[in-house]
């Protein structure tokens, strides 16, 4: 019997059914649209860096961020994932060690043909004292058990690569909503102004017109511009509202129980280096979940395969049986088994080699997935390095265009004061420096969300850790 447990013990370390899986998907030597990658080593994966946000310099938003942690309903999901998954682990775990359990009985009972107890036939009802203690063993021979251990381990790891990524885009989200907001309220004072500036042109045109300088359609042209630039704030203020609804909603609170304060400019996009290396790639979260869920499936091969070959369970049984409790504890009344069970599946159907097609299929599809994650987060990359790039000099333009439209809009005013040139050049001049200032903003807004979505794509940081 010793014997035995050694050879199955012996056995149960090597997992001769486990399939490898195939090698990780290299990251290319460069990016396309920016500078040198390095060569990087797959499975890296850290740790998003702590706030990563405050790259971005803004209070408010930091503010935001850290409740966000705490209310939002998404990742309280994840954390419960990962506590399953943890569980799921420990579970697979307990099946390589022996299973102890202990029982205890009473019954009384009769027949018509009697009761037989030590050779004599008692015709009365009879009493049946047990107490009993039994242990039972499965050994691994085949590393069923251990690849379902290993697949389990690998699955809390993507879990918690899950939980990584999830908290990962909220806070990407979140600031992106932010900056929209913020980009909202920068256009409602846009509008403000200019509902401001043309009542004042309003006004100026109409006492030209009681003056006979100016034409009845200059009138109704500053009218057409004033009531056309209100309905536009309102519209911005509705917007603004929408957005701050969606910040709450992201913070886990109803849209009735957040009231931000008001800003009066837009955050600045931080610069992006003009190196970027490969392995902060790798530390993307989505992308370490993925691998981790091919090593998961691979495992699963191995416990599908395993099932071709027999399973040895090693159990021992003992305990006390009597007709009374008074004497149960005595060493008459003690009985005990201990023996192997080998048990091998003779015809199931096909049921074995369905498991087996099923588990290699389910790892090609994880393999696949993987495959296109590395992918899509390429191009995600590839994106933002140019959105990056090209945004930036946009921006640069157009605050020079802003700058001579409203150099223009100057002069055009006072020459129409002095009377030298028609309301429509106003109106011209007017509506070019309001439309380069409101394309500014435009190009601000999107170059933040070109920055956020490069460092959400980068898992949070430039630099390696």
């Amino acid at each position: 019997m010793t014997t035995l447990a050694a050879a199955a013990a012996l056995l149960g370390g090597c997992a001769v059914t486990r399939v490898d899986p195939p090698p990780p998907v290299a990251a290319p030597a460069q990016f396309k649209e920016d500078g040198l990658w390095k060569k990087a080593q797959p499975g890296t994966a850290e740790a998003v860096p702590e706030q990563w946000w405050t790259l971005f310099n803004d209070p408010a938003l930091d503010d935001l961020q850290r409740r966000l942690v705490i209310g939002n309903e998404n990742l309280k999901a994840a954390v419960a994932q990962v506590a399953s998954a943890r569980a799921a682990l420990e579970a697979s775990r307990s099946a390589l060690f022996p299973t102890l359990s202990a029982g205890f009985s009473g019954t009384r009972s009769a027949s018509p043909d009697g009761n037989v107890s030590n050779g004599t036939i008692n015709r009365g009802p009879s009493n049946s004292v047990q107490a009993s203690l039994n242990a039972s063993w499965e050994a691994d021979l085949w590393g069923r058990l251990r690849l379902a251990s290993e697949g389990a381990g690998a699955t809390l790891q993507a879990s918690a690569d899950d939980l990584a990524a999830a908290r990962l885009s909220a806070q990407a989200t979140l600031a992106q909503t932010y900056f929209s907001l913020r980009t909202a309220e920068a256009q409602e004072a846009l509008y403000d102004r200019s509902v401001k500036a043309y009542q004042r042109f309003l006004d100026l045109t109409q006492a030209r017109y009681q003056g006979g300088v100016a034409a009845r359609s200059d009138v109704l042209q500053a009218q057409t511009q004033l009531r056309s630039a209100e309905a536009q704030l309102l519209e911005t203020r509705s917007t603004r509202g929408q957005l701050e609804h969606a910040v709450a909603v992201l913070l886990g609170l109803p849209p009735s129980a957040l009231d931000l304060a008001r800003s009066a400019a837009l955050p600045t996009a931080p610069e992006v280096p003009v190196l970027l290396p490969s392995q902060l790639l790798e530390r993307r979260p989505d992308i370490a979940a993925a691998q981790r869920r091919v090593a998961s499936a691979y495992a699963q091969i191995g416990v599908a395969d395993a099932a071709y070959f027999p399973s040895l369970t090693l159990s021992a049984s003992g305990g006390y049986r009597s007709s009374t409790l008074s004497h149960l504890l005595t060493a008459p009344n003690l009985f005990w088994s201990l023996g192997p069970s080998l048990a091998q599946a003779i015809f199931d159907g096909g049921q074995r080699k369905l498991a087996s097609a099923q588990a290699r299929s389910s790892a090609e599809v994880a393999t696949s997935t993987y495959r296109q994650t590395v992918l899509t987060a390429l191009q995600e990359v590839e994106d933002n390095l140019i959105l990056t790039d090209n945004l930036r000099t946009q921006s640069r333009l157009q605050q020079e265009a802003l700058e001579a439209a409203q150099r223009n809009l100057e002069l055009v005013t006072d020459q129409y004061r002095a009377g030298t040139v028609s309301f429509l050049e106003v109106t011209t001049a007017q509506n070019s420096a309001f439309t380069a200032e409101a394309s500014l903003l435009s190009l601000k807004n999107r170059q933040l969300a070109a920055v956020n979505l490069l460092l959400k794509n980068i898992a949070g940081r430039w630099a390696p850790a």
